[in-house]
Parts: C-alpha cells; structure tokens; sequence
C-alpha cells in the first residue's frame, strides 16, 4: 500500500499545536535547571540529591522511561491517543513541583513530568514528519526544534525577572508551564491522526507482520540505523544533558556567577539557539546539503567546549561560549536526529524505534546526572570539560561519515530505497 497523502490543511495547525509539546518538554528541563541551587539551599540537599533530581527529570529517567512506553503506544494506538491524553500527565507533574514542600514530593513531581516529556517526544517527530511534505519536512522539524529552544529562553529570562522572590520566582515559572500546557492539551486533543499511521495500520491487519520490536532487532537495516542514530545523539546528548540542567548550577558553583548572572547566560544562549534554528535550519536544510550544516554545527559545539574548559571562566570566554555553544545547538545533532529518526523507519514501528532509541540516550544521560555532581567536586570542572570535548568529537565523526541521504525524498521514497518496498 502506497504512503498515505499529506494532510496538507492541517500540516501548519498540526506542526505549531505539536511544537508546544517541544516547548514544555525544554521548558521543563530549564524550569528545574534555573531554580536548582534555590532548592537546594531550601530544601538542605545534598550533591546526591541534586543529583538524583537531575537523573529522573525530563532531562533523564524520567524521559527514558516515558519515551520507551510512548513510543509504542503512538505507534499501537495512534498519534492522536497520545495528544489526548499526555497533557493532563505533564500538568500533574508540574503541579506536584509546583507545590512542593519537601524533596519527596519535588522528586515525584520531577519523575512524572519527566515521564509525560518522553512519552511526547517520539509521537512529536513522529507526527510532524508524517504530515510535511519531502520538501518541507526539515523545515517543518525545524519549526518543531525553534519552539524547543525558545522554551528554555524564555524561561531563563523569566528566571532573571523573578530571581528577587527566591524560590517562589520558580514555582510561578511552573505555573506558567502548567498554564501552556492546559493549552496545548486544547489543541492538541483536536488534532486528525496521522494518515501514514492509519494506512500502516491497515497494511498490518492484511499482511500479519512479526512483532514490530522483533524486525526492529533483526533487520540490518534497523540495527544500522538505530546504532548510527544512537551514537550521533546520545555522545553529543551526554554534553547538552548536563548543561540543560546543571549548566546554572556550573555557573554558580565553579564560576562564581550569582543566579541571575547564571540564567541571563543560559537567557542568551537559548535565544541564539532560536535563532539559529528559525533562520538556519528551518531555512535551508531541505536546500543545501545536511552533511555540511551538522559539519559545522558538530564544529562549533567542540570549539565551545574548548574554549569554555581552557580559557576558564571569565566573560569573554563565556560569552563565546554561549553564543557558539547557542548557535550549533540550533543546526546540529538535535535537529538533525530528529529528522533523521524520523525518516529511517517504517510509520508502523516509526515510534517505538524512536522510543527505543530515546530510552537509551536519556538513560545513559540519567547515568551521567548522578555522576556529574560528583565529578565536579572531586575531579574538577576541567576533568568534566575534557570528557564534554572527547563525548563532542565522537559525536561530530559519526555524523559526518555515515549522514543519510533522505533529503528532498518522501517517506515512501526513502522506505522502498532502504527496505525494497513501499510499507512505511
């Protein structure tokens, strides 16, 4: 059965009401990430602790957990089973923090919004890919990655606003997530499933296919592209986890920087990330070639990382960094692997593919979260800087020798290329 036809009145509704499951998912990251040493110091935690909030938020296990299970349920229910519901999980979550007395009532709150941001992410890609045409599917993605990056400015500079009312500045810029996300779950819950979804799952009641996960597992083509995908997103993922949510934190306790200082930083470095999705990735990676745009993408995260871990952290090193750092984050392995994990797949395991892959990356991220803290304290900020460069440049030489060739194709076109047939 040929791929489903494009939905193409409800390509622009569907990409915007999606992509604010992008801006709550960052926005939740950052929310935590800004007002960490506030709780910290209000709640007496230890390094431990602070790390064990960062490993099971929507930064780590919590998102490890959720996409593993969301991932499936997208692809077995549909799309549309996930807008409808996951929403009201994330408000949950965020209102648990929101109302927090005591650390075990902000970790339940940071582990079920965690849950909600995995179970969204792949049904996102997933969605948005389904319904863009092969010239517009970047671009699309883009739109999706832009809204994941002005989360997160946003909320810092809510954070510098608010930073005089202490700890009760982050539990208003949770209340302002609570309110996106009553929101978004309006949109989202009125959304059209996807027509590739429909059309995979009518193909599947014909042909009685093996288990989704079991051709996962044993076909070439799916090992290949999963290790690839893998070792793209999670080495430059282990970086861009830890500066998501400790990054603040790194600030204040290694730079001496005040809690306004550290978000105004994180305020610029988002706003560049913006702007380089808008602008750069949105705007040309349907046009010029994707090898070069992750090259220098891959490029600039290492010559940030270089120069925040050499040149110490004085502002003019901190300013390059941010704006370098800002800049490949909008063009490079995030937009990337969410196009690229969104192509390689067929739509009836397209989710639990990416949910797969998701689980892993954000588990090894969640690994890492409890490790940090205690790399700092022990080894230095320098150690960690080094380990960041090592994670950066594996990342960088995956990505530009093994880069797909999808680009400017239907999703169609790119299964029968890879599979020998038109299943999506």
């Amino acid at each position: 059965m040929s791929e489903a036809v494009v939905n193409k009145a409800g390509n622009k509704k569907g990409t915007i009401a999606v992509s604010l499951t992008n801006y709550l998912d960052a926005g939740a990251i950052v929310a935590g990430a800004s007002g960490l040493t506030l709780w910290a110091e209000e709640l007496n935690l230890s390094s431990l602790a602070v790390g064990i909030l960062g490993a099971v938020s929507a930064n780590a296990f919590g998102a490890a957990i959720g996409a593993l299970l969301g991932g499936r349920l997208a692809d077995k229910y549909g799309r549309k089973f996930i807008y409808t519901y996951n929403m009201l999980i994330y408000m949950l979550g965020v209102a648990l923090i929101m109302f927090s007395m005591n650390f075990t009532m902000l970790l339940a709150g940071f582990l079920v919004t965690g849950i909600s941001v995995g179970i969204g992410v792949p049904a996102a890609w997933t969605y948005i890919s389904e319904t863009s045409d092969a010239g517009n599917r970047a671009r699309n993605i883009g739109i999706s990655q832009f809204a994941w990056s002005i989360g997160p400015a946003i909320i810092f500079l809510l954070g510098v606003i608010l930073s005089p009312l202490g700890l009760m500045g982050n539990r208003i810029i949770f209340g302002t997530l609570f309110v996106v996300a009553f929101i978004a779950w309006q949109m989202q819950r009125k959304l059209d499933e996807s027509e590739a979804w429909q059309a995979s799952q009518a193909e599947e009641k014909i042909t009685k296919k093996a288990h989704p996960y079991k051709e996962l597992f044993t076909n070439k083509i799916n090992i290949k592209s999963l290790l690839f995908l893998v070792g793209v997103y999670m080495f430059w993922n282990l970086v861009a986890g830890a500066m998501g949510f400790f990054m603040p934190f790194v600030y204040e306790t290694v730079g001496g920087l005040t809690n306004t200082q550290a978000n105004l930083l994180q305020t610029v470095l988002w706003t560049t990330t913006a702007v380089s999705t808008y602008f750069v990735f949105s705007k040309y990676a349907d046009k010029i070639s994707q090898r070069t745009l992750f090259t220098i993408g891959a490029a600039l995260g290492v010559i940030a990382w270089i120069v925040l871990t050499f040149a110490g952290m004085t502002w003019l090193a901190l300013w390059i960094f941010v704006i370098a750092w800002g800049f490949q984050a909008g063009i490079g392995a995030q937009a990337f692997y969410a196009l690229w994990s969104s192509e390689l797949f067929p739509a009836r395991y397209r989710g639990a593919a990416q949910g797969l892959m998701y689980f892993v990356v954000r588990s090894s991220v969640g690994i890492w979260s409890m490790i940090f803290p205690l790399m700092l304290s022990s080894l230095g900020f320098k150690a960690a800087g080094v380990f960041m460069i090592i994670m950066l440049v594996i990342s960088l030489i995956i990505g530009v020798i093994w880069t797909p060739n999808t680009q400017g194709k239907s999703l169609a076109a790119i299964t029968k290329e890879r599979y020998g047939s038109t299943e999506k």
